[in-house]
């Protein structure tokens, strides 16, 4: 456990409903980090990272606004494999850096507000692929079936083949899932996830010997 804090990630398949139940874990009363969000905001416009992906990719990926055009330039790098790496090797160091930075930051805020109980579910999507595991205490895998993942895919509006390439270019699911400490299955109710969250939770809270109020 980090001097106080422990951490631990949380990980899945592309539309597996990741995003969901970290934002379940931070209701519960833990401090929440999405490497999603982290990636967008390391390719904010005019940042070092935009710059490097449109030297990469060329102009064309951009809007009008300077914004990339994730859904073009999601199309570039799941239709070749050595694009896609080149994308990761720009924005993956950046990521990191900024999660460390977060990680700082909860700790400083809560050192100095004499905060105790201090839960981190931090959402990597490729932990597995970036060989990232070992660096938290613990590993939450979210798992839906490759079915109900490809519906919820196509209901966000991604054409077949594109999310199929997605789902093809990371680790399978169940074999993230053997590799996890727990597994929360997210293909029934809403109230079923949050009880599986919620007993999660307060496992990781006793082996930590954290007493934060549950909600």
């Amino acid at each position: 456990m980090r001097e106080g804090m422990n951490v631990v990630a949380l990980t899945g398949g592309v539309a597996s409903g990741k995003s969901t139940v970290l934002k379940m874990f931070m209701r519960l009363g833990a401090f929440g980090i999405d490497c999603d969000v982290l990636s967008r905001e390391a390719l904010r416009p005019c940042t070092s990272a935009w710059w490097s992906v449109v030297k990469a990719f060329g102009k064309d990926i951009l809007r009008r606004d300077l914004e990339i055009d994730r859904p073009k330039l999601r199309e570039i790098v799941f239709s070749d494999e050595e694009k896609r790496r080149t994308l990761e090797r720009i924005v993956h160091p950046e990521v990191r850096r900024m999660l460390k930075e977060r990680l700082n930051a909860i700790k400083t805020l809560t050192e100095a507000t004499g905060e105790r109980g201090v839960l981190v579910v931090v959402d990597v999507p490729l932990l597995f692929e970036l060989g990232m595991q070992s660096e938290f205490e613990r590993v939450i895998v979210v798992y839906a079936s490759e079915a109900v993942r490809l519906r919820r895919l196509l209901q966000r509006g991604f054409s077949r083949e594109i999310a199929m390439k997605i789902m093809r270019a990371q680790m399978p699911l169940e074999e993230k899932a053997k590799q996890a400490d727990f597994v929360i299955y997210n293909e029934d109710s809403k109230e079923e996830t949050e009880k599986e969250v919620r007993k999660i939770f307060e496992t990781l809270m006793a082996e930590a010997n954290l007493h934060p109020t549950v909600r």
